[in-house]
């Protein structure tokens, strides 16, 4: 008669979690994919800047904020000196008044080195050719508010002169 030898398994039983447990949020994943600073702007108050080398036709990041409907927006600009409003959508704003990315003082060119991109109700910024360091970020706002009433201080060769 031969000996058998039995496995004694001494790890505890596996624990079956609930499926919410196994997805437990995890934070968003960061969407600033450049450093970019904030500092006084030769444009207008404050800009945003390079802080590292950005390769043409990259992501820089987004421009968050709170989601608020359009005719919210319309009331939040008014009276104010500064406004950090996009609008994604003709039902859909984004204010970036709190936001602390840096991005949301990108200023306006009338030869932009980025463009704003509105994805899936998200504003995101690409570089239109490569960026160096230190550089200011600027985009095209195209139709504004302001409805050319605004004059513009881009200081471009090509500039329209109002925004």
């Amino acid at each position: 008669m031969g000996i058998v030898l039995a496995s004694i398994d001494t790890a505890p039983p596996p624990v079956v979690l609930p499926v919410a447990a196994k997805q437990a949020k995890r934070p968003p994943a960061n969407p600033q994919k450049f450093a970019v600073e904030n500092r006084a702007s030769a444009i207008d108050g404050m800009g945003a800047f390079a802080a590292e080398a950005i390769p043409a036709y990259k992501k820089i990041g987004e421009i968050r904020g709170e989601s608020i409907t359009v005719r919210e927006a319309h009331k939040r600009v008014r009276g104010q000196a500064r406004i950090m409003m996009i609008e994604v959508s003709d039902k859909r704003a984004v204010d970036a008044s709190a936001s602390t990315d840096a991005l949301r003082y990108t200023n306006h060119s009338c030869t932009p080195n980025t463009v704003l991109r509105i994805r899936q109700g998200r504003v995101e910024i690409y570089a239109m050719r490569a960026i160096a360091v230190g550089e200011e970020l600027t985009a095209d706002y195209g139709e504004t508010h302001h409805a050319g009433t605004l004059r513009c201080r881009c200081g471009a060769a090509n500039c329209r002169g109002a925004l």
